[in-house]
């Protein structure tokens, strides 16, 4: 007697998401944001935001003494950039491009660019993947590290864990696994989450340390200090923000969405995943810590992996949010015909005008 074989697109059931699915209820979690009144909402901020450092994990490293050291500087014509060795861990350094403007008055503003996947930080400061100079503006990043210290700002563009010179996973899961790695970031991925933390955790404790740095230098004022990111930088932006209020303001570009909708939806690195966000409840909740700071929202009407109506639903909640602070001015959108990319419209004179002294 033949086998009858059952079609799991007419079956729902024999599908594992859909029971999960049916567990997925951001308006019950416990960290749902459901202040109605401002000395509410100043209470939810700070519960949430200690909930959510625990969960990302990785925030309690002990810090070491910085030890920079810098390897590289370039005459730009108009700008100055230098490449600079951080200590962040005790086992760990991190290279980070600091861009300076020529003639402007120090002490200096200061943008943290995050740069997103692609071959690193290189991408964002006017350098090919092989490290030659360029000068026009190329792929989805657009140069936007220059384009911001254009404007006046000292860019700190700090190579993420996992790309560029600190990518390592192509090269362990190749040699000692003989096969090939999905992504940069899947093996310090696995290992973050066997430990209790994740990826996510890691790079914003990265962020932290790289502030914590800036803040020694003499020459630029943390106390203007915005973050920029795209795509996975838009992600770390986003988050770093959530956790670290020396963010004054930040523009987060092809990433803003619901979780719903962009990473739980397709495909996605994963490095976007962190064990236990559920209690978070949807991104729009976790946008109340950034309230009322200043917040702008970059997204391409066709971009594949962050759909625009999901988008613009999000960002409706999240100005519910900063309508209850009094601040819905402080909520921007740019959302512009493209796919994913940068599209720098409104970001960079929104960044200066929000951090001008």
């Amino acid at each position: 007697m033949a086998t009858k074989i059952l079609d799991h697109r007419k079956i729902k059931q024999l599908q594992p998401a859909h029971g999960l699915w049916k567990l997925y209820r951001p308006e019950a979690a416990p960290h749902h944001f459901r202040a109605g009144k401002v000395s509410e909402a100043r209470r939810w901020q700070r519960t949430t935001r200690k909930a959510l450092s625990e969960t990302l994990g990785f925030q309690d490293l002990p810090p070491v003494p910085f030890a920079p050291r810098k390897i590289e500087e370039v005459d730009k014509g108009d700008y100055r950039r230098e490449k600079v060795l951080i200590r962040i861990s005790r086992d760990s350094v991190m290279p980070v491009y600091i861009l300076t403007p020529k003639g402007a008055k120090r002490p200096l503003p200061v943008a943290l660019a995050f740069h997103g996947h692609g071959y690193g930080v290189k991408d964002i400061v006017g350098l090919w993947q092989d490290g030659q100079e360029r000068d026009t503006p190329d792929g989805y990043h657009k140069d936007f590290g220059v384009a911001l210290c254009r404007r006046g700002f000292a860019v700190a563009a700090p190579e993420i864990s996992c790309f560029g010179e600190r990518q390592t996973d192509f090269g362990y899961l190749n040699t000692r696994l003989g096969q090939g790695a999905p992504s940069t970031c899947a093996h310090t991925s696995m290992l973050a989450f066997h430990l209790g933390g994740s990826p996510l955790g890691l790079r914003a404790w990265e962020g932290r340390r790289l502030i914590d740095y800036l803040q020694t230098r003499k020459d630029l004022d943390t106390s203007r200090m915005g973050a920029m990111g795209i795509s996975g930088g838009g992600m770390h932006t986003f988050f770093s923000a959530c956790l670290d209020e020396r963010i004054r303001a930040c523009v987060v570009s092809g990433y803003y969405c619901t979780f719903r909708d962009s990473v739980l939806a397709m495909s996605h690195c994963p490095c976007n995943f962190v064990p236990g966000l559920h209690q978070f409840g949807e991104m729009y909740d976790l946008a109340g810590l950034l309230a009322p700071r200043p917040l702008l929202i970059e997204a391409g009407t066709y971009d594949p992996i962050f759909p625009i109506q999901a988008v613009k639903k999000s960002v409706e909640k999240a100005r519910g949010i900063y309508r209850l602070f009094g601040a819905q001015q402080e909520l921007e959108t740019d959302y512009f015909e493209g796919r994913h990319q940068i599209s720098g419209r409104r970001a960079y004179d929104f960044l200066m005008e929000k951090l001008s002294a």
